[in-house]
């Protein structure tokens, strides 16, 4: 695995560096954190309520315009991120003939840079929020397949518990499982035996990167962890109605 890894290092060295480059600083750009200093008088909203710079809290902090502003932000910064991805893949690769499979990578590490610049914003002093919005545009633009494994994931957790946090935290632990069956037994092993030329490496590849993204995504709610293992996270229960 680390020498398909290394080679495709060597390969697109250039391209890798400039994606990565500009995923981060396009990652970095805090909506929720802009948005509510203009309509806060330049409050922070990771000094209210939960102190997550992210889309739920400014719902519940500042209102419903602010927070669609920073959904529509945090969820394009994500898709523009991917598409840059891909054309520096397509159009500034070593060989001209570059396949599907190597634009893709260029949309997963884009989409894991602006993941990591959401998280950690080199602009607000490295603290950002938990990157649920951001990663959901990458996941469609990239394979929608695997978001509808997700969602499925995440709705059966969520029915049996109830508890948000460990919806996203079981879907984020199964996101490189449902990316290897995706990636291998829909793309690759039909391919394979049909004698077409489908790289084992792109399974490689797109199944570590969502590792990544899991790991990411566990460790950002590890307090939510902490809170589900001691039985006090919060569970979303229907209103009863009155009489």
């Amino acid at each position: 695995m680390w020498n398909i890894i290394g080679e495709f290092c060597r390969t697109y060295g250039l391209q890798i560096i400039a994606t990565a480059l500009i995923g981060y600083l396009l990652g970095s750009i805090s909506f929720s954190i802009i948005i509510t200093r203009k309509f806060e008088q330049k409050a922070d909203i990771r000094t209210m309520g939960s102190g997550n710079a992210g889309f739920t809290n400014v719902l519940r902090s500042v209102g419903k315009l602010p927070a669609t502003l920073t959904l529509i932000g945090d969820f394009g910064k994500g898709v523009v991120a991917v598409l840059i991805g891909k054309l520096i893949f397509q159009f500034f690769a070593i060989t001209p003939d570059v396949s599907f499979t190597v634009a893709q990578y260029g949309a997963y590490l884009a989409g894991f840079a602006c993941l990591m610049g959401h998280l950690f914003p080199c602009y607000f002093g490295f603290r950002g929020g938990k990157g649920v919005l951001t990663t959901a545009a990458m996941m469609l633009l990239i394979d929608w397949r695997g978001v509808l494994i997700e969602i499925a994931i995440f709705l059966i957790i969520f029915l049996i518990f109830r508890i948000i946090s460990l919806s996203s935290v079981i879907a984020a632990c199964l996101y490189p499982v449902s990316t290897f069956m995706v990636t291998y037994f829909i793309d690759y092993l039909p391919n394979h035996r049909a004698g077409a030329d489908y790289p084992l490496s792109y399974v490689v590849i797109t199944t570590l990167v969502a590792l990544l993204i899991g790991v990411v995504v566990i460790v950002k709610h590890r307090q939510n962890i902490k809170r589900i293992l001691a039985g006090t996270e919060k569970r979303i229960t229907p209103k009863k109605r009155n009489a």
